[in-house]
């Protein structure tokens, strides 16, 4: 580097404020240096720093300075600057002490989700199409939010309350209990999930078998004892296995994604909702929705959930990231009195705050009743997809084949017999520029199903043509057909 940075030198110990003379400078300088020898060929502060930190002028540093030069512990060095003297090349930050670093816990390694390599088709992204994203929209509300005046100096760690009055209200029209003092933003839904992680008093969780993957590493991160209750993308929950599980554990939490759950793409029916509500009375466990999905399927605020049937005390995460922008990373939390408080404070203590401009700009996409046309534009383009997507897999796939039938919305599962060798499947795609993901980390244990899930949202309909031929040629090839 051109300048050598300087080291940090304590004056305050033996100084009240009150100006230091040459001698007291000399002494306090000389005692520093002299007991660490990691000092040795390092740079002292410029006389002009000093000069300012001290209130005192440049000629009673520089006086100073040339007193320790005269006793041989500091040296000049090509008009870079003053040194310690005695070490040879200045050796900073070329040259560092190497001390050991913290002891962390060993965490599975996840790859980034990445919904475009290069130019391959991804027939499993949960992402909708950037080509159908309101990015000119959202551009003027950036634009507005910039030039208007009064931009708050620094954000609400609870979040800007104009905001969580939209989301409130909204909720509300769903059916749901909500006022806007329950309701946290957040750093897009998996923060909502952290916090409620971080609270949790009792440290076992029950969640689906199979789980969003991340928020099963979450909890097994955070040293969290979770519990499978496995679910079937065409018969949905074992009303007896996930009975006995609940009574034999007792979690303190039962965490699930009602609509489009990922990733087998299951949404729960009425009568599964109320029973799990049942059984949250009979085995006293809390409840988190995940409810990323809902707003992507047709007429879904005639579907009730979990909050709406169980009540203000399920806790309630949704997400504008999918449906708006994925690099917008807004989301929310739904508490009530009894919850707010706790899940407060665990965001101020971790984030703080969502930055509140992109507050701003997201109400007033709302506000603009721009959110509302945009869910109806996807979910209008989401149905052609998703019809296009029936219609492809009812062309190509082989009899042993089968699927689900979401009515909607951006993911549905393709179940494959076992004679089809999954791993190899996603080898052979790949090389023919095609990308499906499988799923077998988000399992407890052994996969209880044989197939992947199929993102019609993200890709075009000749695209999706494309890969689902590729893909069923492939699997014919391997059954033999």
């Amino acid at each position: 580097m051109e300048r050598q940075p300087y080291i940090r030198l304590n004056f305050d110990s033996e100084n009240s404020g009150r100006p230091l003379n040459v001698e007291q400078l000399v002494h306090i300088i000389r005692r520093q240096i002299q007991s660490d020898g990691h000092f040795k060929g390092c740079r002292l502060p410029p006389v002009r720093a000093l000069s300012l930190q001290l209130g005192l002028s440049k000629n009673t540093i520089q006086t100073a300075y040339d007193e320790l030069r005269a006793q041989g512990l500091v040296e000049s060095k090509d008009r870079s600057g003053i040194f310690v003297a005695k070490g040879g090349e200045p050796r900073f930050f070329e040259s560092p002490i190497n001390v050991p670093g913290p002891a962390l816990k060993k965490i599975a390694n996840i790859a980034p989700s990445k919904p475009k390599l290069n130019n391959a088709i991804s027939l499993s992204s949960v992402f909708v199409d950037p080509r159908i994203l309101p990015m000119e929209k959202l551009s003027a509300c950036f634009r507005s939010v910039l030039k208007s005046p009064g931009i708050p100096e620094s954000a609400d760690p609870q979040g800007m309350p104009a905001l969580r009055e939209k989301i409130a209200l909204r909720l509300r029209d769903r059916g749901m209990d909500v006022e806007a003092d329950h309701i946290i933003i957040t750093n897009g839904s998996q923060q909502a999930l952290d916090l409620v992680t971080r609270v949790l008093a009792t440290k076992i969780v029950g969640t689906e078998d199979p789980s969003y993957f991340l928020g099963k590493f979450l909890f097994e991160m955070n040293g969290i004892e979770t519990i499978g209750l496995p679910i079937d993308p065409f018969k949905g929950l074992d009303e007896k296995i996930w009975q006995k599980r609940l009574s034999e554990k007792r979690p303190g939490l039962v965490y699930l994604t009602t609509n489009f759950q990922n990733p087998n793409g299951y949404s729960y029916s009425s009568s599964e909702i109320s029973n799990i509500v049942k059984w949250a009375k009979e085995f006293n466990f809390g409840i988190l929705e995940d409810d990323w999905g809902a707003e992507m399927l047709s007429y879904s605020e005639f579907k009730p959930g979990l909050r709406a049937m169980g009540g203000n005390s399920v806790l309630y995460m949704n997400s504008f990231t999918k449906k708006v922008l994925p690099s917008l990373r807004v989301g929310y939390l739904a508490a009530n009195d009894k919850t707010i408080e706790s899940l407060l404070m665990a965001k101020r203590v971790s984030t703080i705050a969502v930055p509140g401009i992109i507050e701003a700009v997201l109400f007033e996409f709302i506000d603009r009743g721009y959110y509302d046309t945009h869910l109806r534009y996807i979910q209008e383009e989401l149905d052609i997809r998703y019809e296009n997507c029936l219609g492809l897999l009812r062309d190509y796939m082989p009899e042993e084949v089968k699927w689900t039938s979401p009515g909607g919305g951006p993911v549905l599962w393709l179940e494959l017999p076992k004679k089809v060798n999954l791993e190899m499947l996603t080898v052979k795609l790949k090389d023919q520029g095609v990308l499906i993901q499988l799923s077998n980390n988000a399992f407890f244990g052994e996969p209880h199903s044989h197939g992947f899930k199929i993102g019609y949202a993200f890709s075009s309909q000749q695209e999706m043509a494309e890969a689902i031929e590729k893909t069923s040629r492939e699997i014919k090839r391997q059954m033999n057909v």
